[in-house]
């Protein structure tokens, strides 16, 4: 859902939107087989893994987002600019190869170094 959620909020986004009114629907992506033992992949490697993804994608930022790993469990903390990045940043972590669940522990508002 994060991304229908942060497609409504780039359509509020521009001038003279008064609403939006979303009928976008998002598929379901198949789960993914177990990974054998030459799949694992370290915690230093998906802590790695993450954050770049957070880098090169413009509507999450890094800069303001903490990623730990412990056994495959990714750990984030830190500001979100509202519920679709947050939701986002969720998504994005989950999607790494590895990563066994997320914890998002991140808050809605503005990061200090934005005001």
């Amino acid at each position: 859902m994060a991304q229908k959620d942060l497609t409504t909020e780039y359509a509020k986004d521009i001038d003279n939107v008064k609403s939006v009114q979303n009928n976008m629907t998002v598929a379901k992506m198949p789960s993914a087989p177990e990974a054998t033992m030459g799949e694992k992949i370290d915690d230093a490697s998906i802590t790695a893994e993450v954050k770049s993804s957070l880098l090169s994608h413009r509507s999450t930022s890094a800069l303001h987002t903490t990623v730990t790993t412990t056994d495959g469990v990714v750990t984030l903390s830190g500001v979100a600019k509202n519920y679709a990045e947050k939701s986002l940043v969720t998504k994005l972590a989950t999607d790494i190869n590895g990563v066994t669940s997320v914890i998002n522990n991140m808050t809605i508002g503005v990061p200090l170094a934005d005001k």
